[in-house]
């Protein structure tokens, strides 16, 4: 999760949502990218997203279930969709996310029955500070640093 962090606060740096994600195989890591929708201009540039495309490319397979994917804030509903369609076998995730969140607070994308493929999911690591760097970063986007919005706004132009 320190590499995924240090991946949402060089988002940050950018102007870009502060979201990081890195993928792991056999303890190395394969891919390390952070949210990239301002620069690129693309509403699929999240940061999981951008992670196991460059992850699939580095493998030369698209069915990664040798993978595990950690990102700072709990994947919507596209990404959550392309970790299942990628068969991903393991995603850890920081801040939860009341808003948008697909693998266990809105929906369980991860999970559901109904689909070809599910993934083990652990939530909540360095959960803390991964959703403080969240609320920093729209805090300052309002002007206003001494404010605190809940972490449910952290999809706000993500």
């Amino acid at each position: 999760m320190a590499l995924a962090l240090a991946e949402a606060r060089a988002a940050a740096l950018e102007g870009e949502v502060p979201v990081g994600a890195v993928t792991i195989v056999g303890g190395e890591v394969v891919a390390s990218r952070h949210n990239e929708r301002e620069r690129s201009a693309d509403p699929t540039a999240h940061a999981e997203m951008l992670a196991i495309r460059d992850t699939a490319a580095a493998l030369g397979n698209w069915r990664l279930s040798d993978v595990t994917v950690v990102v700072t804030l709990e994947p919507c509903p596209m990404c959550a969709g392309a970790l299942v369609a990628a068969r991903v076998g393991r995603l850890v995730f920081g801040a939860a996310d009341p808003r948008a969140g697909a693998c266990g607070t809105l929906y369980n994308v991860c999970a559901d029955p109904r689909l070809n493929h599910e993934l083990e999911v652990t939530h909540g690591v360095r959960a803390g500070e991964c959703g403080a760097l969240l609320t920093s970063f729209f805090a300052g986007k309002r002007g206003d640093a001494t404010a605190t919005p809940p972490v449910s706004e952290t999809r706000e132009g993500r």
